[in-house]
């Protein structure tokens, strides 16, 4: 009997279509994997057994089956996106247990695509921190369950990761896919600003936050994210990029104070050396980063926090979080002009009409413990995120594309990784560049927690 966990996203809509295998014995498999691996990786909140069984039983009966993209696929969904009959957490006690009326446009695109939610993921409490835990548990990376799944996307990536789901919707403010992706070994694709409804939170963060797919191969993120942007255009990009492709390389820290360690620094030179093997032209080039972004990140973070911690009880929010709404609260007026990203923007953009693509590390170390951070003190908490992940909140400031894609192997056997950052309306250039990236050098697809089937 062929079992359907561990497959991609594209090899089971094809079958599905194919009428090769149901809907429901997809989906029930990989509840069944769930049910069994889930209490050692804690990638779900909450898991809808008995309803996908029945959604999945509408999607065969549709008929239009035979036309939808992601026909059968179980997929994973954030906790802070609606799902239509579900509450919608955010990690946080303090949110309101009421059932959402309607989906979000993201989980209804795909399920009008014919995926089938499986369930809402793990994460830290108002998405806030670049690792996942909480009153709701703790999002624990499959490929070692002592070190954190990242955050805030940790239970989506943690569940892609373990073959629980071949497909998870995320959402990244700053870094909030990538960091995740980079820890668990997935594609993690943050779109442009406006490619992809957003809708999250109280303002999307000022607009900085977008919703995005997180996947184990190149083919499954265009195939996701063609149905998150409601256009054939990336579905139909060229399987190779450009002829020639203009790379700047750089493994410089965006913040002052912060060094990359030498894992992250030479899986990106690594992989510049394979995409100059392929003919592109890749030179060392660092973005003239100014040295008040990490102070304009911090401001906007924590911003963006406070106004989506508006109307909530503090007294039922973590420690952690209601500092940094405190802080938040000050730089809420300031942050909503825009002036800084747009100073930004104006400073990277000369860098950008020189190269098409940026190539950097994902992150500066690996992932910290998975451990109880909601219950220690701010100051540690945002140490150890600007620590470990300097390198995603600037494209977050400019709103341009940004995907971490594995590469190589840490010295610990966890996935390495490496980012690409591209100009407005680049996805397609991006994922034509991972595609050969992934062609190079191909990575091990799904954590060996408990087999893939």
């Amino acid at each position: 009997m062929t079992s359907w966990v561990g497959r991609t996203a594209a090899e089971i809509a094809a079958a599905v279509r194919e009428k090769r295998v149901t809907p429901r014995e997809v989906v029930a498999e990989h509840l069944a994997r769930i049910e069994l691996l889930d209490a050692r990786v804690g990638a779900f909140r909450h898991v809808r057994a008995s309803a996908a069984l029945v959604e999945a039983d509408e999607v065969g009966s549709r008929a239009d089956l035979a036309d939808l993209p992601l026909a059968g696929v179980p997929v994973a969904v954030k906790d802070n996106l609606a799902v239509r009959g579900e509450s919608t957490r955010n990690g946080s006690a303090a949110s309101p247990d009421t059932a959402a009326a309607e989906d979000h446009e993201t989980v209804a695109r795909l399920r009008a695509a014919g995926a089938v939610v499986v369930g809402l993921t793990n994460v830290p409490e108002l998405c806030v921190f670049g690792t996942t835990e909480g009153v709701y548990g703790t999002a624990r990376n499959p490929w070692d369950t002592t070190r954190t799944a990242g955050g805030s996307s940790g239970g989506s990536a943690a569940a892609v990761a373990a073959a629980m789901v071949p497909l998870a919707l995320g959402n990244d403010g700053m870094g909030s896919l990538r960091i995740p992706a980079a820890n668990c070994g997935l594609i993690g694709l943050k779109p442009g600003h406006g490619v992809i409804p957003a809708g999250i939170g109280h303002g999307d963060w000022f607009g900085m936050s977008e919703n995005g797919p997180l996947a184990t191969t190149v083919e499954d993120a265009r195939l996701m994210f063609s149905v998150l942007a409601a256009t054939d255009a990336v579905r139909a990009a060229e399987p190779a990029p450009p002829s020639v492709l203009s790379v700047a390389v750089s493994v410089r820290s965006p913040l002052v104070g912060v060094a990359v360690t030498r894992p992250y620094v030479t899986a990106a030179r690594e992989a510049a050396g394979l995409l100059a093997g392929e003919g592109h032209r890749v030179r060392r080039a660092d973005p003239p980063y100014p040295v008040w972004l990490g102070t304009t990140s911090l401001a906007h973070w924590t911003a963006g926090t406070a106004v989506d911690a508006e109307g909530l009880d503090p007294r039922r929010l973590a420690p952690r979080t209601r500092v940094h709404t405190g802080l938040g609260r000050r730089f809420v007026d300031s942050v909503r002009t825009g002036v800084r990203r747009q100073q930004l923007r104006e400073r990277l953009t000369p860098f950008f009409e020189e190269h098409d693509v940026l190539l950097t590390p994902a992150l500066a170390r690996r992932g910290p413990a998975a451990a109880e951070w909601h219950k220690r003190g701010w100051l540690r908490n945002v140490l150890v995120n600007t620590n470990y992940s300097p390198l995603t909140p600037p494209w977050n400031l400019t709103g341009w594309p940004a995907m971490v894609v594995p590469f190589g192997v840490l010295p610990s056997g966890g996935p390495g990784a490496v980012q690409l950052v591209g100009r407005p309306g680049s996805e397609g250039v991006l994922l034509a560049l991972a595609e050969q990236l992934e062609v190079l050098r191909p990575w091990t697809r799904t954590a060996p927690l408990g087999g893939a089937g």
